[in-house]
């Protein structure tokens, strides 16, 4: 099985390329700093790794349009390696994470006006928010009398 979840923060902006021929499709490119649990270096800074994303189609667009640097997302997919020579020769390994799923990790308040959308297929997840932000839908002091239990 091969399966990854990150939570991290985009170092820059995604960078999007889109395909050439009868039907272009997006590709973006993003890289997350994903803090490793409980190491700190020696000065008492919290170290990270940084992981290469690829999202394709309608993830790579959605990407484009609503991921910014310094955002926390959670991103899962699949890891793929590769390899290629370079202009000096050299053979350069690759290992990137392919995107199958990615939202946003912080509310809409905290991450300034993202919301609750979600890239897997490109749109809102419907999850409704309350005026105060905190996530949960407003119920209304009387709706108990309508439930249809006990």
């Amino acid at each position: 099985m091969n399966k990854v979840i990150l939570m991290g923060r985009l170092t820059r902006d995604p960078e999007v390329r889109y395909t050439q021929g009868e039907k272009s499709m997006a590709v973006a490119r993003y890289t997350l700093a994903v803090d490793r649990r409980g190491t700190r270096s020696n000065n008492g800074e919290q170290q990270a790794d940084f992981i290469n994303c690829v999202a394709f189609d309608k993830r790579g667009e959605f990407a484009e349009k609503y991921f910014r640097k310094g955002l926390r997302v959670l991103v899962s997919g699949r890891i793929q390696t590769g390899s290629y020579t370079n202009k000096d020769g050299q053979k350069v390994y690759t290992t990137d994470v392919i995107v199958e799923d990615q939202e946003f990790a912080d509310s809409k308040n905290s991450s300034g006006g993202n919301g609750n959308a979600s890239g897997n297929a490109g749109g809102n997840t419907g999850a409704a928010q309350s005026s105060i932000g905190d996530g949960f839908m407003d119920i209304p002091d009387n709706f108990e009398d309508g439930l249809p239990f006990n």
